[in-house]
């Protein structure tokens, strides 16, 4: 590990994005963006007039929908570019004027779905049969028409849509301050030489063999996070407040209600993920043990958590050859998805490694009408294979629904999005295992699986169990100060982590590094997600071709049906408990075949 990170003109092009394939030159953005507007401002020109006739409502919706997708694409090139390198004046400018462009046609366009609300439901239906080009928008109509009692009248929704800007100050401040303005100091690593610790290293210095290592990067990486905990906690302060504000103007009667109604979700399936998770921490308290056994100590700490539990065994690998990898695991889905992946290898959809600046983590993005992209921060470790596949898993998702389905029907439901790519990480996984040629490494690979299980059926729901609770006592009118937020963090971790852990006391500031605390209840859809995937692909590896078939048509679906209507047709109902038991029963099973590897680990 070097200790420079690079800048980003110093990454040779074949490891860049290929952001040209979105827009050729910065005119043409310009373009787009002035053709926005004047789409935004021409179906404005035809407010009160909308639902007069069925030709009236195919061309406005016709007009929204060019209007929407221009915005979208504005929006995903400058975002993307910003993500490239943050610190670049040039891409934080576009990606602010696409931001406000957004709350501009948001604003213009916020008559669209009161007034298609105030006509007769029945009208609508006659419309369909009257002039059957107008079912292209049937569901995104019947979206609207479904949502009747949280929509406000035509002023009120302008208002708040003119909000949209200022709504995204709280998250827009702390990306800034987690990827451009916080520094790190330098820290050892194993062969004692210095190294920039950054948020794209933490994770990897967290992963080394030697203890100094780990305990050094971590107490350095998180003193940092506690010296602007201040600042953090006013700016989650402000994300919560935003959440209240809107689910209050909506008439929901918390946040966490307004956030999973937005994707047709009931709340009851969060409840049964974290009820179904919390009567099964005994069985991750026994992984806590088990961890503490194979690592020979004492105590356990907080940053022992990424250590491999297989000691004097390495698993370095290059992008190259984590391509091929992926290709050989996911051959079971066929060879048209095996096609799609080596497209997106050799025309350059991916990002792959960090440079200074570089927006930290890993994320697909899709571009209806181009192409997804994928963001990597590749550090050739096992862990960056399965972030490959991952995030592949969404981009071939995007891809499948973009194909089948028209622009707003192709936009699937953020509850199923992590569906597709957890079932590429456990595909990924069962591949590695069988492929294994020695106890060592069948133990070191099921080390990885147990550590999936912890980072997201565990930590994901310790995360929603976190976003609930701060977002309760917001609501309650408790102050979410650092010491508030800090204390809630760490009762939680060490409820989770249980007695044979020890809940180091700066493990109280990770809140603040999660992005996702950011995206509105993101977090526990992880972990009902890693559920359905471990038995999606279940199905796929015993069923073989009609699972696959089945698995194909739920990722071409888009948000044709709700989210949980939409997983059955893979194979899984998420409205009861039953996936993430069974899931936890697999875990339960992991754990004992490590276990019974426990002499040569």
């Amino acid at each position: 590990m070097e200790n420079r990170l690079p800048l980003r003109n110093e990454i040779p092009e074949e490891m860049t994005w290929k952001l040209s394939d979105i827009y050729e030159t910065t005119e043409l953005w310009e373009k787009d963006y002035s053709a926005a507007i004047e789409k935004a401002d021409e179906l404005a020109g035809m407010a009160g007039s909308l639902t007069e006739s069925a030709e009236t409502l195919l061309k406005a919706m016709d007009i929204y929908e060019d209007a929407v997708m221009k915005v979208y694409r504005l929006y995903g090139y400058a975002e993307m570019l910003h993500d490239q390198d943050t610190s670049e004046p040039e891409n934080q400018k576009l990606f602010q004027r696409a931001q406000s462009l957004d709350v501009k046609i948001n604003e213009k366009l916020s008559f669209l779905e009161p007034e298609i609300l105030e006509a007769d439901p029945k009208v609508i239906e006659a419309y369909y049969k009257e002039l059957p080009g107008l079912l292209k928008y049937k569901n995104v109509i019947s979206e609207i028409q479904r949502t009747r009692e949280h929509t406000l009248s035509k002023e009120m929704e302008e208002l708040l849509a003119s909000a949209g800007d200022m709504a995204e100050a709280a998250s827009n401040a702390r990306s800034m301050l987690a990827n451009a303005d916080i520094r790190f100091p330098n820290t050892k690593g194993e062969d004692g030489e210095d190294i920039q610790l950054s948020n794209g290293r933490f994770v990897p210095l967290q992963m080394s063999t030697d203890r100094e290592v780990r305990k050094e990067s971590f107490e350095k990486f998180y003193e940092e996070y506690k010296n602007l905990v201040n600042t953090w906690a006013a700016l989650y302060d402000g994300q919560v407040k935003k959440q209240i504000f809107y689910a209050r103007a909506r008439k929901y009667p918390d946040t966490f209600t307004a956030a999973v109604d937005k994707n047709n979700v009931s709340t009851n399936v969060c409840d049964n993920l974290i009820s179904c998770v919390n009567k099964n921490l005994d069985k991750f308290h026994r992984y806590v043990r088990l961890r503490k056994k194979l690592l020979k100590v004492d105590e356990l700490h907080m940053y022992d958590v990424y250590a491999p539990m297989v000691g004097d065994y390495e698993y370095k690998v290059s992008f190259e050859e984590a391509k091929e990898i992926s290709l050989r695991a996911l051959r079971p889905l066929g060879d048209d998805y095996i096609e799609l992946l080596k497209t997106a290898y050799d025309n350059r959809w991916i990002d792959v490694v960090e440079n200074k600046g570089k927006r930290g983590g890993a994320y697909s993005s899709g571009v209806y009408g181009v192409h997804p992209y994928v963001l990597l921060n590749f550090n050739n470790t096992l862990d960056d294979i399965f972030t490959l596949v991952h995030e592949m898993g969404h981009s071939i998702h995007t891809y499948y629904s973009n194909e089948k389905q028209n622009f707003f029907d192709s936009n699937y439901k953020i509850f199923v999005a992590e569906v597709a790519s957890t079932t590429n990480e456990v595909l990924l996984l069962k591949y590695l295992l069988s492929k294994a040629e020695s106890d060592k490494e069948k133990a070191y690979l099921i080390n990885h699986f147990l550590e999936s299980f912890k980072g997201t059926l565990y930590r994901q729901t310790m995360f929603a169990e976190f976003e609930r609770e701060s977002n309760k006592l917001s609501e309650s009118g408790t102050p979410l100060t650092a010491e508030t937020l800090s204390e809630l963090y760490l009762s939680l971790n060490r409820k989770y982590f249980g007695e044979d852990m020890v809940s180091d006391p700066l493990i109280a500031y990770e809140w603040c590094r999660i992005p996702h605390f950011y995206y509105n209840f993101y977090v526990y859809q992880y972990a009902t997600s890693f559920s359905a995937a471990v038995a999606v692909a279940d199905r796929i590896l015993t069923e073989g071709d009609k699972a696959v078939k089945e698995y194909k048509n739920f990722l071409s679906s888009g948000c044709t049906e709700d989210p949980v209507s939409l997983l059955k047709k893979a194979g899984v109902d998420l409205s009861t408990e039953k996936p993430v038991q069974d899931a936890l029963d697999v875990f339960a099973d992991v754990i004992s075949q490590m276990e019974s590897l426990a002499d040569i680990c």
